[in-house]
């Protein structure tokens, strides 16, 4: 019985970057053995352990055969006989299957050391296309070692094709692949997760309505980029690494895509347009509710945001309403943080200024502070309660909006 150290702690070791879990594989036990050393069995399709005190994952060491499609497609086979080799050939990528013995010495029969020093992700065997699951896992490592050097093996690139072309990646299931998404997208570079994707075909299939923005052109004036699809990527880069904010950010454009060609470059009225397309993809990923909440708002409101010195007290209350700003200044946020993202996501506008978010966070708790209680003492109750606090608030903004000076 062998125990080893494998999979992203040793690639991560070797690339001097922190190590937030540890995996290990062991060699020539059986479960009866692990058991009776005190482990707790945890795994439901494979022998997996969890350790009596450090709570670290142990796998009994395994092949794997597939016998169907998509991600659960496969027969495991455990057994004291399966040898370390034979675990690591599995793996998805080069970098991945790697182990370090108890001594610290490193096996790597698959040359994944070498593909850290060229920066690749490569394959480990053909069995990588078994798995398409396996293509967004490469397009995540790509987003998040980017900043590394590092990209996608041509050899590799073309497999994943391949699997694209044979329709592996539409068997996969809708929690899978937003797990995945959701993943990749709080990565250093998002805009490479979703780039690795379109150039494999993936995007075409998992989400069509951002695939087909790449070629759609906008007004140069206000978008010197001009592809919508470029610069949905570039305000992902923009974007911080919250989840609902990246996500709003990739969604923000769909209308986009169907703007009918003898109107182009011109959108107008895509925010509206777009909002179908988010909640089709939205229900279609099984997005939870408040990152779909939030791309919706974001979708139908984001111009609202950009030309917010321009709007009429009137319709800044109707923006803090429709996005319940009041009560919920937290997602309120992540829409200015959200609309930022897409304004500085254009080609040479990267660190312009946006001021429009300190006037509407202003907006916001100018109405936020008018107290019901000093209404309440003027003998207002019910619904004409609710009549003067609106009015309350709208004075709050029209005062603000009078008075601001960005």
């Amino acid at each position: 019985m062998k125990t080893y150290l494998v999979g992203g702690a040793v690639r991560d070791r070797l690339l001097q970057r922190p190590i937030h879990e540890r995996d290990w594989v062991v060699v020539g036990a059986t479960e009866t053995e692990m058991l009776d050393l005190g482990f707790r069995p945890v795994g439901k399709d494979f022998p997996v352990f969890l350790h009596p005190e450090t709570s670290e994952e142990y796998a009994l060491a395994r092949t794997e055969r597939k016998s169907g499609h998509g991600y659960g497609g496969f027969t495991v086979y455990a057994s004291p006989e399966v040898t370390l080799e034979q675990d690591l050939q599995r793996r998805d990528l080069t970098v991945n299957a790697m182990a370090e013995s108890e001594g610290g010495e490193i096996i790597d029969p698959y040359g994944g050391q070498a593909d850290l020093e060229a920066r690749l992700l490569r394959h480990v065997s053909p069995a990588f296309s078994e798995d398409p699951l396996r293509i967004l896992r490469v397009a995540r490592f790509a987003a998040r070692y980017h900043p590394l050097g590092f990209s996608v093996a041509p050899e590799t690139m073309t497999l994943m094709r391949t699997m694209v072309d044979a329709g592996e990646v539409e068997h996969l299931v809708a929690e899978r692949v937003w797990k995945e998404i959701s993943r990749a997208l709080l990565e250093p570079r998002p805009d490479i997760f979703i780039q690795v994707l379109r150039d494999c075909g993936a995007l075409k299939v998992l989400l069509p309505e951002v695939d087909c923005l790449f070629g759609v052109p906008q007004p140069p004036l206000h978008h010197p980029e001009v592809d919508t699809g470029d610069h949905v990527l570039r305000a992902l880069r923009q974007a911080p690494a919250e989840l609902p904010v990246r996500f709003a950010v990739l969604v923000h454009d769909l209308g986009k895509g169907i703007t009918p060609d003898h109107v182009l470059p011109s959108h107008r009225g895509h925010e509206d347009a777009g909002l179908p397309l988010v909640r089709d993809v939205c229900e279609r990923l099984r997005v939870p509710n408040p990152v779909k909440s939030l791309s919706l708002g974001v979708c139908e409101y984001h111009l609202h945001c950009h030309r917010a010195f321009e709007l009429r007290p009137q319709t800044i209350m109707k923006l803090l309403r429709a996005l319940d700003a009041l009560r919920n200044p937290g997602k309120f946020e992540q829409f200015l943080l959200s609309c930022e993202a897409d304004a500085r996501g254009r080609l040479g506008l990267e660190d312009r200024d946006y001021p429009q978010m300190d006037f509407l966070r202003a907006a916001r708790d100018a109405a936020a502070n008018v107290s019901p209680q000093v209404l309440i003492q003027q003998g207002f109750a019910g619904a004409e309660l609710g009549k003067a606090l609106d009015r309350a608030r709208l004075g709050a903004v029209t005062k603000l909006k009078q008075t601001y000076n960005p």
